[in-house]
């Protein structure tokens, strides 16, 4: 069949509207301008890739302008690629032979920011890190020493930034919970002594002595494991012992600390540098059980001093004692949750003032008006009212936003808070706003991309990590790891 030989389209129509092409001019058309273009249709040709690329989701730009005319030279990946949008420019590297399709550069993709790959991410006030760190030392007589406790990637915030924050602010030392924790702050160009907060397992003992990291010692086999192997290459092996005076975790119970000195003393190389405890109800209303513990480490280490045992740099207060009783602040103290902003419980209030470092972001992905009665998310829980817009934000319980608080917390957009609605997904979560409700400059209008506070601050609106936990009944600890230690983009900022 010729292109004449075409049908015509529809029939039985006396008059066409102006503008009205019918199927088979269109196809002649095409066809016409396909053959004027000389566009190559064989197996290495335009129709080919079109083919492979249209199999594979992608749409195949304009082979050429027309005004470029026709030619081998205007191939579809050859030197003219005016037909390239000018953002996927910087993304490709155009080849000279022109037949072996678009070559990416991922150097430049890999540039993309990580909050324009998804619309969802923390950031982490450094500033806020450093004012808290102050804020501490100022309690603090001269000569006290102050440990920064980056555990946990830093509770989520960063070990390695928040860790030159707080050294910046006048932290003497790091603390830690596993050897790979402190190895990342060496690794990262970090010299200050680091401790491992807990006794690592013997074959991390190579790894302590290259790295010069400082474990924590309560067994006599370990103790005498990491003596040999530094005795064996020249070096002393130094440690805290960690004295369990109560809390009945870890440590050398209070009253075998001698015993156990004299088990693992006769070594030569090993040298006590710090002696410390760990405090059970700090943060609790009862000061009982805390006195409790703190006579106990008193005693020891008066004990140890008695049988001539040096115990180092004594150390037992935690974010809680640090503020609530100056007199257990001994040699070191030790900041941890509340360095990143946190009161560990109402007596801490008002003593000492912290700004909270982390905040959550979201950008909106959908904005959708749901008829009346019908449901949203999961198990259709909540109903829409029908005078509200629901809106999408594209994080879930997999970056930290946990299913409990479906329902039952707010989210910030404009400086206004809104509820979110409908059970939280593992990807998503969504809130809703009230058409009804007016601002001074109107009704309020979420659009796709408008940036939404989950946690933070903005205008008179505040949502909290601590408001959070305590629906959860649960500590800011657990929430803030949810958020920094999940698959969201994490942003420095320095607002001070």
């Amino acid at each position: 069949m010729t292109s004449e030989d075409l049908p015509n389209g529809f029939t039985g129509f006396s008059q066409r509207r102006p503008g009205f092409v019918s199927a088979g001019d269109a196809l002649r058309r095409s066809r016409a301008e396909r053959d004027a273009l000389h566009v190559d249709t064989g197996s290495r040709g335009f129709r080919n890739t079109e083919l492979q690329a249209a199999r594979s989701g992608w749409q195949v730009p304009n082979v050429v302008k027309p005004e470029q005319g026709p030619g081998p030279e205007k191939s579809l990946w050859g030197k003219s690629n005016d037909f390239f949008p000018a953002d996927m420019r910087k993304y490709l590297r155009v080849p000279e032979g022109g037949e072996s399709g678009p070559q990416f550069d991922y150097e430049a993709l890999a540039d993309i920011p990580e909050v324009d790959k998804r619309w969802a991410w923390i950031e982490v006030d450094l500033g806020a890190i450093h004012h808290n760190t102050l804020a501490v030392k100022q309690l603090l007589e001269p000569g006290v020493k102050l440990m920064a406790v980056v555990k946990a990637d830093a509770y989520g915030h960063g070990a390695v930034r928040c860790a030159r924050s707080a050294l910046s602010a006048g932290a003497d030392q790091l603390g830690v919970a596993t050897v790979d924790e402190a190895i990342e702050l060496r690794d990262a160009g970090i010299g200050a002594p680091i401790l491992v907060l807990a006794e690592p397992p013997s074959a991390t003992i190579p790894l302590l002595l290259a790295y010069r990291i400082m474990p924590s010692v309560y067994t006599a086999e370990f103790a005498v494991q990491y003596a040999e192997a530094a005795d064996s290459i020249g070096l002393r092996a130094p440690y805290h012992l960690k004295v369990n005076t109560g809390m009945n975790r870890i440590g050398v119970r209070f009253d075998e600390v001698i015993e156990f000195m004299r088990r693992v003393s006769f070594h030569r190389a090993l040298e006590l540098v710090g002696t410390f405890t760990h405090f059970a109800t700090a943060d609790a209303p009862d000061t009982m059980e805390f006195n409790i513990q703190a006579t106990h480490f008193v005693e020891t280490i008066a004990e140890m001093r008695a049988y001539g045992i040096d115990p180092g740099i004594v150390h037992a207060a935690n974010s809680s004692a640090i503020i609530r009783y100056p007199e257990v602040h001994f040699d070191m103290v030790r900041l941890g949750i509340s360095m990143y902003g946190y009161y560990t419980c109402p007596e801490t209030y008002g003593v000492i003032d912290l700004i909270p470092a982390m905040s959550v972001h979201a950008r909106i992905t959908q904005v959708k008006t749901v008829p009346v009665g019908e449901g949203v998310s999961y198990g259709l829980l909540h109903r829409s009212g029908g005078f509200s817009k629901i809106c999408t934000i594209p994080l879930g319980y997999a970056d930290g936003y946990q299913r409990g608080l479906s329902d039952r917390i707010d989210v910030i957009m404009d400086g206004s808070k809104h509820p979110q609605v409908g059970t939280i997904c593992m990807d998503q979560a969504m809130f809703e706003v009230d058409l009804r409700t007016r601002r001074s400059t109107g009704k309020l209008d979420p659009q796709i991309g408008d940036e939404v506070l989950v946690v933070g601050a903005a205008g008179n609106a505040v949502v909290t990590i601590d408001e959070m936990a305590d629906l959860l009944d649960t500590v800011p600890y657990e929430i803030c790891l949810g958020f920094g230690r999940s698959r969201l983009a994490r942003i420095f900022t320095s607002s001070r």
